[in-house]
């Protein structure tokens, strides 16, 4: 690429970022508790969450309160050409900013619509099951019915195998995350602000490898790609 189509293209990317740092602290001002952070989430949290990802075997995977897209967009360059991406979004804004970045990406669907709907919205696309769904929404400040909810409907969207990854401020969810095998695997990382902790749950099941079930095990893998 020529320096001055590179330097071009590197300026329009900054401009990018900074305009969705915009959106992502306008947000944050009308709902500080819902988005919980007044800025998205650093490259190396998310170069840490992605890696806890096998995208050679990931079909479906669903992200919670993707914001302005750090992760999302990261999980969509890493994924198989027939892997889906489930975005649940609640707040507008960033739902209809997320429809407009990948637009040109039928693996990606965005949902303005609570997590906590995952079944419904799987079955209506005829999906059984995620392989992994990653979450960055403050589960700290739901009720602990709500919460406790939110995890059983996450855990029953899993395929056996399947993982939950979440990136949170605290390391609360271990206690209430009962459903899950008791095996989490946690870490605390310092290389985001604020520092977050970043937690695996895995449903109980045989892996066909290091993240999702292996397809050709699995009853349902003929309606993963649809």
């Amino acid at each position: 690429m020529p320096a001055f189509v590179a330097g071009q293209a590197k300026c329009h990317g900054e401009l990018f970022a900074f305009a969705m740092s915009g959106l992502f602290f306008k947000r944050f001002l009308k709902r500080p508790l819902q988005i919980a952070s007044i800025v998205p989430s650093s490259r190396a949290l998310v170069e840490r969450v992605a890696s806890k990802i096998d995208f050679d075997r990931a079909r479906v995977i669903a992200e919670y309160g993707p914001g302005e897209g750090v992760h999302s967009r990261a999980l969509a360059q890493r994924m198989r050409p027939e892997a889906q991406l489930l975005l649940f979004e609640l707040d507008p804004a960033f739902s209809r900013d997320l429809t407009r970045q990948f637009a040109g990406d039928p693996r990606v669907c965005v949902i303005n619509a609570n997590a906590g709907t995952i079944r419904l919205e799987l079955a209506k696309r005829r999906i059984p099951y995620c392989d992994y769904i990653i979450s960055g929404i403050p589960f700290s400040i739901l009720e602990i019915e709500k919460k406790r909810n939110l995890l059983r409907e996450t855990h029953d969207a899993l395929a056996p195998g399947g993982a939950f990854i979440i990136y949170q401020v605290t390391n609360e969810l271990r206690q209430h995350a009962i459903d899950f095998a008791p095996e989490s695997e946690s870490e605390y990382f310092l290389q985001n602000i604020p520092p977050m902790f970043i937690t695996v749950f895995r449903k109980a099941g045989e892996l066909g490898g290091n993240g999702a079930i292996d397809p050709a095990d699995s009853q349902f893998s003929s309606n993963y790609a649809r």
